[in-house]
């Protein structure tokens, strides 16, 4: 009897060190296809959400930036004024910003657990408290992944692009409003 309890012992330890052996070396062959699948989706996603808010800063949808804006967003214009989800909100209801050209290119993505860090080059026209905007910007913005899977703007900064005109451009650029989050 001892003894046929010591060969059943023996072969559940076998069987649960070579099943533990296929479940360790599993991940390591399935973990970085499904690692960059996952990137890929949550990329392409954080690309989607770039060009929803492009749209709504083009035709002015508050409701939809509200959406992708989370509650606690800090903005910072390329001249430093920063603004709150509630000032963005209340900026683009009062058409105090109102764009009409915003061209993206250079756009990356870099996703770092839950959150994704976009950067990008934008081409803008229109206006900023009745002044003209016009000239390439690059920006980061900054989403945050929450709990429930859905993303949201937390953090977005702007920096005009020198067009390499010299200091005559630099003084338009000083003028001029640089885009909106």
């Amino acid at each position: 009897m001892i003894r046929h309890r010591t060969l059943v012992s023996k072969r559940r330890t076998l069987v649960a060190v070579a099943l533990l052996g296929l479940i360790a070396s599993a991940p390591l062959f399935a973990l970085p296809i499904h690692h960059n699948a996952k990137k890929r989706v949550s990329r392409q996603t954080i690309e989607g959400l770039e060009e929803q808010w492009r749209q709504a800063q083009l035709s002015g949808d508050v409701a939809a930036m509200d959406r992708l804006l989370a509650d606690d967003f800090v903005g910072i214009t390329a001249f430093g004024q920063v603004t709150t989800k509630a000032q963005q909100l209340s900026r683009v209801r009062d058409r105090a910003i109102v764009l009409t050209r915003l061209d993206l290119s250079d756009m990356k993505v870099k996703l770092i657990d839950s959150i994704a860090v976009v950067t990008t080059k934008a081409e803008v026209d229109g206006t900023s408290d009745g002044r003209s905007i016009a000239g390439a910007f690059r920006y980061t913005r900054i989403y945050h992944r929450l709990p429930n899977g859905s993303w949201k703007i937390t953090s977005f900064e702007a920096t005009r692009v020198p067009s390499g005109d010299g200091p005559r451009n630099r003084a338009e650029g000083e003028a001029a409003a640089p885009p909106q989050p």
